[in-house]
This record gives C-alpha cells, sequence and structure tokens, in this order.
C-alpha cells in the first residue's frame, strides 16, 4: 500500500523522485515562445471575435481531470497502466517491467507506451513492446486494433446521431446570438406576404407601418440602433462613443494645452518654483502654525507664531528700504510671499485667541481648574501664558480674575438659595405628617445603650429625619469647608495675592519683543476691586450661613420650578435632547408638581416651627449630633474666611461679623437643642421595657439608657458651645469667642430640670396601673407602653430571671433598685462630666438633685411598704386586742400567739419578692417593716390598762421572739422600741409582777429556744446571708410619718 502511495503521488505531481533537485526542463515548454508567436496571437485575437468560444472549443477534451493537452503534452494526466492495443497481453506496464524497460520511475516515459497518451510514440511502443514479434502476431495484433477503431468509431456515431438534436439547438442559438449582436434586434428579411386571412383588415395598419420603416440592414442611418451594431459600417460598435471621446480630447488639449505648452510659461514655472525653494519658510509656516493649533502643540506654535512675525517685519522692512525703487523679481516674490503667509497666518491666530478668550472665562474651564489635582492654576495659567505669547491688547490676568469673581459669585448665590429650598421642601414633608409616638422616640432614645454618638448610625432618630439632617450638613460643607465654595474664594485670593506680589508673574512671558510686559501688573484700581471683591464673597457666604441659622423658614419655594442654573459639574445631556424642563437633571426628592406644593409647616406650637435649620420631630441625640458637626464647620469656616488678608486686616467690622455669625449660630443651635432636650426627658420614661439589665439584675436597663442619653447630650453640648472642632484652624480663638454666661446657665438649668422630668418618669412608670392588651402593656391613663414584651411581663418573678411588669410591687421595687442605681453611680457621672465638659461647680445642684433624688426614693419606698405596714397592723393590733390573747391565770405560756405567726409570714412574703426582684433592696425593706412591725407591737401594748405576770410573759415572749427571728435586720431604731415597749410594759405591771418574772426568765429562755428551733424551717429566709446583700451606700431608711395610719 505504501510503494503504491508513493507511486501515485508521484505520477500526480509527474517527478520521478520525492526529491527533485532542479525544476523540469519540459514544464518551460509553454512558456518558451517566439515574440513572433505572441504578435501572432494578438493578431488572431483582435481579428476573431469569437476568440472565447474558440478557446473553449479547442481546450474541450476529456471530463478526465488532466486531458487538455500542451505543446508537448506536459502536465498530462493519463492511466496508470492499460491492455496492449494490439491484443498481447492485459498490461503494457507489467510487461515493459518484465523486459528492463524502468516505467516505474520515468513517468514521461510510461506515457510514450500508452495508446490513451498524448505522447504516444508508436515506433518506441513497437520497438520495445513487439520487438521479438514476427510479422503474422503484427497482423494479428492489426486486425484486433481495426475491430477496436471500428468499435470506437460505432459508439461516436451512435453519440452524434443521439445528440444530433441538440447540436442542431446549440448551432441556431450561436446564430441567433449573433444576429442580435450584429444587428441589434432587428430583422435583416423583410416579412414575405402573407396568405389571405380573415384577420387581414385588423392587422393591416401594423403590417403597413412595420414594411414602411423598414430599410436595408447595411443603411446604418436607416435605424438608430444600428450605430451600435457590430458591423463595419459602425465601426464594430465604437462609433457610439467615438464622438464624446473626441469632444473630450479637444476639450482636454483647451485646458491643458496652455499648462503644458510654451516655453514662456516653462521658464516662469521654472522662477515660480526657484523663488519657492528659496522662500521654502515661507510657504510653510502657515501650514505649520496650521498643523500646531490642531494638534494643540503651543510650544511649537509659539515658535512658528514668531518666524512668521520676522518674516513680515523683513518684509516690511524691505519695503520700506526700497521706497519709490522698482524691486527685483527676487524681492517681489519675497514680499508677495511674505504678506500671503501673514495674512493667512494672522487670520488662524485671531481665530485662535477667540477661542482661547472664551475658554479662559467659560465656567466650563473654571470648573476643571479647580477639579485638577495638585496644580490648579495650570490649565488657566497655560491659556494665559499663550495669549501673552500671541499678543494681546487686554490683560488676561485682570479678565480671567473678573470671570472668575463673577462665576463664584453666581456660585455661591445659586447654591445658597437652591439648597435653602430643598431643605425647606423636605422640612415641610416632615411637618405634615403626624407626630412620631412615644413608643417610636424611646426606641431611638434606647439605642444610645447599645451604641455611642459619634458612631454615625442612622438609628438616632427616623430615616427622613437622618436625611433632612445630612442635607443640611451637606449644605454646610459645599458652602464652608476647605473642598467646597469657601474653599474655592480662599484659593481665589490666594491667586490674586499671587499677582498683586508679582510672584506668579515670574513664570509668564514676555511676548513678542517684549510687547506684553504691560501686562504683569496689575493697576492699582484694579487691586482695590480685588480685594473689595473677595471681601464681598465673603460677605455673601457669611449672610447666607446667618440667615440659615438665625432667620424663620423660607416661605417662598418657587425657585426650585426654574431651570437649574449651568454650572460646570452639570451634564450637558440636556442640552443635548433638547430638554429645557425645570426638573432636568434633579433630584428625584424635588420633583415638585407647581400645582400641588408642600404646604408650609403646620401651626401647633412647636418649638422648631421657628428654626429653618432643625427637622421637624427630631430628637436631641440626632440634634446635637448633627449640629455639633454643622457648628464645627461654621467656626472652621469663619476662622478660614478671617485668615483672608482683606478681610482679617481689612474693616475690623468684617471680623466683628464673623464673631456674631458664630454667636449667633451657636446661640440658636442651643436654644433648639435645649427645647428637644427637655421634650426628649419628658418622654425618657417610655424608655423602660423592664427587661434587666445585662450587667446588674437586680436593675432594668433604664439607669443605663439614661445616662448613656443625658452623657450624649452633655458631649454634645460641650462641643457645641465651644465648637471644639473648629479649634484646630489657625486663629480660631479670635472668632470662635468662649460662651456667654447666658447660654451656659440655660444648659445648666436644662440639665436640672431634665434630671427632673426623667426621674418624675421613672415614678409614674412604677405608680401607675397598667393594663394588659392583645400585645403590649399599657396604662389606663395616657395610654403609653410600659413593657412591649407580653411574654415577658406574664412570667412569674421567681429566679430572678424575668419580670412580671403588670405587678405594682415589682415596678416599685425595680424604680427603687433604679434610683439607687442612679444615686450612686449614674448622676454623680453626669454631675462630674458637667462639671468638667463646662468648668463649673453644681454645688446647689449637686445638693438639690441628691434631696429630690432622696425625696422621690422615700416617696416610692412609703409607697410600696405601706400594704405591708397596713397588713402588719391589722395583724398585731387583731392577736393583741383579741380576749384569749393573756393566759389564764396561773398559766404559764408555753407559745407565742398566733398573730406573731402570721405576721412573721407576711414577711416572708415580702423577703420573697424582694430578693427575687432586687436584692438590693431586701435588708433596707426587712429592716424598715421591722421597725414598723416594732412600733405596731409598741402601740397595740398601749392599747391594754394593765399587765399582770401571765399577761407580761405573753408580750415578752411574741416580742422576743419577732426580734431574735429578725435579728439580722435590727437597726438602732429597731432596738429603740424594743426598749420602749418593755418600759411600756413595766409601766402597767406591779411591782409583785415585776419581781416574779424575773424568776421565770430563764424557763422562758428554754421556751423561747424551743420555739425557734420548732420554727427554723419555715423563718429559714431571715437568716444571715452568707455576703452583704446590700449596697455599702444603702441609704437608712426612717419613720417619716407617712407609714402608720393612727386609730388614735
Amino acid at each position: 500500500m505504501a510503494a503504491d502511495l508513493q507511486r501515485t503521488v508521484l505520477d500526480f505531481y509527474q517527478v520521478s523522485t520525492f526529491n527533485p533537485v532542479e525544476w523540469p526542463a519540459e514544464k518551460n515548454i509553454d512558456s518558451d515562445v517566439s515574440e513572433d508567436d505572441t504578435t501572432k496571437k494578438k493578431i488572431n485575437r483582435r481579428k476573431s471575435r469569437y476568440q472565447a468560444l474558440e478557446r473553449v472549443v479547442s481546450n474541450r477534451g476529456s471530463v478526465i481531470p488532466g486531458s487538455e493537452n500542451s505543446g508537448k503534452g506536459v502536465g498530462n494526466l493519463v492511466q496508470k497502466d492499460e491492455p496492449d492495443p494490439l491484443g498481447t497481453t492485459d498490461s503494457v506496464v507489467q510487461t515493459l517491467r518484465l523486459r528492463g524497460v524502468p516505467l516505474q520511475d520515468d513517468t514521461r516515459l510510461r506515457n510514450r507506451f500508452l495508446l490513451s497518451s498524448t505522447t504516444f510514440s508508436p515506433a518506441l511502443f513497437l520497438s520495445q513492446m513487439h520487438a521479438t514479434a514476427d510479422t503474422q502476431s503484427l497482423l494479428g495484433g492489426l486486425e484486433v486494433l481495426s475491430r477496436s477503431i471500428d468499435q470506437k468509431s460505432a459508439s461516436l456515431k451512435v453519440l452524434v446521431e443521439s445528440n444530433f438534436e441538440r447540436f442542431v439547438r446549440a448551432k441556431a442559438t450561436i446564430d441567433n446570438v449573433y444576429k442580435e449582436m450584429k444587428y441589434r434586434g432587428a430583422d435583416p428579411t423583410p416579412p414575405r406576404a402573407r396568405a389571405h386571412s380573415r384577420h387581414a383588415s385588423r392587422n393591416s395598419f401594423r403590417s403597413g407601418s412595420g414594411a414602411i420603416g423598414l430599410t436595408s440592414p447595411l443603411s446604418p442611418v436607416a435605424d438608430p440602433r444600428k450605430k451600435n451594431a457590430l458591423i463595419k459600417e459602425s465601426e464594430y460598435g465604437v462609433m457610439g462613443v467615438k464622438a464624446p471621446l473626441l469632444d473630450v480630447s479637444a476639450k482636454a488639449e483647451d485646458v491643458w494645452g496652455p499648462a503644458l505648452g510654451g516655453r514662456d510659461k516653462e521658464e516662469n514655472l521654472k522662477t515660480v518654483a526657484s523663488s519657492l525653494d528659496v522662500y521654502k519658510e515661507y510657504v510653510e509656516t502657515s501650514a505649520a502654525i496650521a498643523d500646531s493649533i490642531k494638534r494643540k502643540d503651543h510650544e511649537s506654535l509659539v515658535e512658528e507664531y514668531v518666524k512668521a512675525r520676522k518674516f513680515a517685519e523683513e518684509a516690511k522692512q524691505l519695503v520700506q528700504k526700497l521706497g519709490a525703487t522698482q524691486p527685483s523679481d527676487a524681492q517681489l516674490y519675497r514680499i508677495v510671499l511674505a504678506a500671503r503667509m501673514w495674512h493667512d497666518v494672522d487670520e488662524q491666530i485671531q481665530a485662535l485667541k477667540r477661542d482661547i478668550w472664551r475658554k479662559l472665562i467659560s465656567p466650563s474651564v473654571i470648573a476643571k481648574t479647580d477639579s485638577t489635582q495638585g496644580h490648579p492654576e495650570d490649565q488657566h495659567m497655560e491659556l494665559i501664558t499663550l495669549l501673552l505669547e500671541l499678543g494681546v491688547e487686554d490683560n488676561p490676568v485682570w479678565v480671567w480674575l473678573l470671570s472668575r469673581y463673577d462665576y463664584l459669585k453666581s456660585k455661591i448665590q445659586s447654591t445658597a438659595e437652591r439648597s435653602k429650598v430643598e431643605i425647606e421642601i423636605l422640612r415641610r414633608r416632615l411637618a405634615n405628617t403626624e407626630k412620631p409616638s412615644p413608643q417610636t422616640i424611646a426606641s431611638h432614645m434606647r439605642t444610645l445603650g447599645r451604641q455611642s454618638v459619634e458612631s454615625k448610625s442612622p438609628t438616632f432618630d427616623s430615616v427622613d429625619v437622618a436625611e433632612l439632617w445630612e442635607l443640611m450638613v451637606t449644605f454646610m460643607s459645599n458652602l464652608l469647608s476647605p473642598q467646597g465654595i469657601l474653599g474655592e474664594v480662599v484659593e481665589f485670593w490666594q491667586t490674586v495675592q499671587g499677582f498683586i506680589e508679582g510672584k506668579t508673574q515670574r513664570s509668564l512671558p514676555g511676548g513678542y519683543n517684549g510687547e506684553s510686559k504691560a501686562h504683569h501688573r496689575l493697576s492699582q484700581q484694579g487691586t482695590v476691586d480685588l480685594q473689595k471683591g473677595t471681601v464681598e464673597l465673603v460677605g455673601m457666604i457669611r449672610e447666607s450661613v446667618l440667615m440659615f441659622f438665625a432667620g424663620p423658614p423660607p416661605e417662598d419655594i418657587s425657585l426650585l420650578f426654574s431651570p437649574m442654573p449651568q454650572s460646570p459639574g452639570t451634564p450637558a445631556i440636556a442640552a443635548i435632547s433638547g430638554s429645557r424642563t425645570p426638573t432636568t437633571l434633579r433630584d428625584p426628592r424635588f420633583n415638585l408638581d407647581p400645582k400641588n406644593i408642600p404646604p408650609p409647616s403646620p401651626r401647633r406650637g412647636e418649638a422648631w416651627e421657628k428654626f429653618a435649620f432643625w427637622p421637624p420631630w427630631s430628637n436631641s441625640i440626632s440634634g446635637v449630633h448633627y449640629l455639633s458637626r454643622m457648628l464645627a464647620l461654621v467656626g472652621a469656616g469663619a476662622s478660614d474666611m478671617a485668615s483672608i488678608s482683606p478681610v482679617g486686616q481689612g474693616d475690623a467690622n468684617e471680623l466683628e461679623k464673623l464673631r456674631t455669625l458664630v454667636g449667633v449660630a451657636r446661640e440658636r443651635c442651643v436654644t433648639a437643642l435645649c427645647a428637644a432636650w427637655n421634650r426628649d426627658a419628658e418622654n425618657i420614661k417610655f424608655v423602660e421595657d423592664w427587661n434587666r439589665s445585662p450587667d446588674r439584675r437586680d436593675v432594668t436597663k433604664m439607669p443605663a439608657s439614661f445616662a448613656a442619653f443625658e452623657g450624649a447630650l452633655l458631649s454634645g453640648m460641650q462641643s457645641i458651645l465651644y465648637i471644639s472642632g473648629a479649634m484646630s484652624k489657625p486663629g480660631a480663638g479670635d472668632i470662635v469667642l468662649p460662651p456667654p454666661t447666658k447660654l451656659l446657665q440655660m444648659v445648666r438649668s436644662q440639665y436640672v430640670t431634665t434630671l427632673y422630668k426623667a426621674l418624675s418618669g421613672m415614678v409614674e412608670n412604677a405608680e401607675r396601673p397598667v393594663k394588659k392588651t392583645d400585645d403590649d402593656w399599657t396604662v389606663d391613663t395616657d395610654g403609653y407602653v410600659v413593657s412591649n414584651r407580653p411574654a415577658v411581663s406574664r412570667a412569674s418573678t421567681v429566679g430572678g430571671g424575668t419580670i412580671n411588669a403588670g405587678d405594682r410591687n415589682v415596678r416599685m421595687l425595680l424604680t427603687l433598685s433604679n434610683l439607687q442605681s442612679l444615686r450612686s453611680d449614674a448622676v454623680p457621672a453626669l454631675n462630674a462630666q458637667f462639671e468638667n465638659a463646662f468648668s463649673v461647680k453644681l454645688t446647689d445642684e449637686t445638693k438639690t438633685i441628691r434631696d429630690v433624688l432622696g425625696q422621690i426614693d422615700a416617696r416610692l419606698f412609703q409607697s410600696y411598704t405601706r400594704p405591708s405596714i397596713e397588713n402588719l397592723r391589722k395583724i398585731i393590733r387583731a392577736g393583741v386586742g383579741s380576749a384569749d390573747w393573756v393566759p389564764p391565770r396561773g398559766e404559764k405560756p408555753r407559745e407565742v400567739r398566733a398573730y406573731v405567726y402570721e405576721a412573721l409570714l407576711s414577711l416572708v412574703l415580702v423577703h420573697t419578692q424582694v430578693s427575687t426582684t432586687a436584692a438590693t433592696l431586701t435588708s433596707q425593706v426587712l429592716s424598715f417593716l421591722l421597725e414598723q412591725t416594732s412600733r405596731e407591737l409598741l402601740e397595740a401594748f398601749k392599747t391594754r390598762p394593765k399587765y399582770n405576770l401571765e399577761a407580761l410573759m405573753q408580750a415578752t415572749l411574741d416580742v422576743e421572739f419577732v426580734a431574735q427571728t429578725l435579728s439580722h435586720y435590727t437597726t438602732d431604731r429597731a432596738s429603740e422600741l424594743q426598749s420602749a415597749i418593755y418600759q411600756e410594759l413595766d409601766g402597767r405591771t406591779d411591782n409583785d409582777a415585776r419581781a416574779r418574772l424575773q424568776s421565770e426568765l430563764p424557763e422562758m429562755r428554754a421556751v423561747l429556744k424551743r420555739l425557734r428551733e420548732a420554727s427554723k424551717s419555715e423563718f429559714a429566709c431571715f437568716k444571715k446571708p452568707k455576703r452583704a446583700g446590700g449596697p455599702p451606700n444603702a441609704p437608712e431608711r426612717r419613720d417619716t410619718g407617712l407609714s402608720i395610719a393612727s386609730d388614735r
């Protein structure tokens, strides 16, 4: 298979080896034609009108690829083998290979032995194939060959006969095509007369007209179509285009003849060409300038422009030098070329100057100047430098400074007015909403227990309020920050100052022959005007900020319906689309319907209605956060404005106005904040959710939330009063003055007031009865939520893990514990923070706050213990006053009376409630109730006029059993009362009973010991705990006289 494949490749490419070393010479036979043959072929091609058809016919051959032949048959593809035409063998190649003829290596040699090849050689075939054949075998082979030829001829005859009709149709088609091309579709033979027909009358007119118009086909004039016919008279179809070609040739001769002919013109052209070569720079300067302008290569532009001016100056000097003398041709060419060049250059430069002037004063260039990083002056200084290099009449420095001033003035006015209107729109929308519920306010206050006021969290207030606050801060930042308008004004003055002092001009060019040096200096009047303009810009910013803080809310918001001013930062989409609507490229929040304008804020008597800078319904927490940021911007901005020399070193009134700005803004902020602080202090009671603090289980989250709220207000108020965020600015101490005493006193009074209101709210939470609805604990009277966790509220207090907020006693105990936490920790820390923040001493206020806390604590304590005291009074009065209290005469008492057990069991219930709710109050409550129990015993014993020995012994047992059972909670006051009881008993008995009692004391001690042992389990809760349960600074409870309802 591999040998057959190699043989196939060699046969296909007609080479003898796979590694040929040269191109076969026979491959070039077709290209080796003589020039005569080429000429003859060209002649034949011109003479033959059917060359294409002839070429197709001559090349028509076998459908086998490679059947086309060329001169000597190079490139033929024939069969690899075939039988002997003489019929002696079936394989010529096989027979020759056996005879030693190397056919497998030479394809051309093999083709000469194959009858189907065009290079077949009969002589070679016979000499090699039939070298040993005799005459008889050759004659036999001739017969075989003859029969083969006859068979093929018969096949050809059959082929011709079967396709004769196709040949005829093809011949007719060729003739028709030739006739069409020759006669242009006209029939060269007239139609023969038709036989008689019934339709002759119908066709007579058409037949007649056709016969009249028919002419000889040899007459080109008879039919216009014949002028393009392929006949000799029409020059074989080119007559139609010959005349236009002659006309074009004549016109071309007229146009180009004079230019191409004539010795004089030739000489003139040579002279012009030589002149152009001499003054080549004159010609190229205009194009070089145009190219530099296109590429914005200002350096090359200036060089070419200086060169052009020199050429123009030289030509002008030449004209002046010649005077009335006739110039030579060279001089004339020089003058004309210079004039033409300068005219073209001047037009380009003037157009460029107009474009530069337009860029220099356009707001877009000013904006790009503002936003350039690192060197903000590069762009406008580049334009100014180029104008000075090209030479201008007006001072570009002065023009740019004026345009910059106008731009800043317009920007300040438009920014301030539009921002105030946008703020008022959002403010009105907030004012027309419903007042937020106390629960919503409390939820924001409650967050302070979990985060710092410095964290910029939106949970300080509602989303809409925070959004308005952020818009106000953005407005202040846009006006007063170094990246805002004030920063641009400061930069503007620094630029002006650089030109006034001559520092900036050092880098400016002097122009051609120093003609632009006159523009390097500003005039005296121009300097004064620029200083006044800078002061005016500062005044506009100051007044905008002052009116925002000191003025009422704006009433006219129609500015929002006017188109937005074309600021440099505004995209040109509206201009491209052709839209000029007022809402184009505007914040969708301010897309308003002119027929449905937000109404003014309703008058509800709220404090914020007169402040344009305070969002409606905002709380004091967000207010102190955002106002401290805004006042820091005001203070820093005022210091920056004072640093501008025309303001700080000019009129003293300007500095005073800046101080007034800071003072007024601070006072208005403090006033608004104190009003919000006061309102939030009234609502702080809603923060109580009756959930235990994670740090201290004996208090709720209320003390921590209250401390965080007050601490945040004090910290923010310090930042507002002293504007500490602006004091890092140079010279801020001269502008931001210390707060006046009036403001400090206002904050001082508000702080104390908020403490009172917050404490009163806590007491109100504890005392007000609650009712349970479907999902909340709510009060009967005001309807505010006490606990928003009913699942927790319904839980038992046992174990101290949860709180039953529906139990008044539980609320009382937790509130008492909260008050103790405030009294011992939170309030002293807040007082210390206030004193450190405002450098004052709260001596009187601290004493007053302590007294108020004590009064509130005592009031709540008495309110909680009163029911227990009343119960004890009833039990003791009923027990001592009963008829069977005194033992029978002669019978010694062996038991304490039942009322004592009943009273102690009621104290066990109190102990359980207190210890599981607020364990720190256990000692205080039990000690106080022991005192009240002793008092009630004293009063009860006073009701009996006389005590015999048995009654005296019973009273002693009762008193001592109570005293020993509650010995852990004994106080000095309880001991005094017990002594008073014994004195009272002693005064109501006789000497005999006293003496006999002394002898009974040992036995009574034994009885008392037995009774104590028997009741050990019942009263185990009164044992001394392993560690003290109360805080070290727990207040001593004294009887205020409010706890006993005397029957006397």
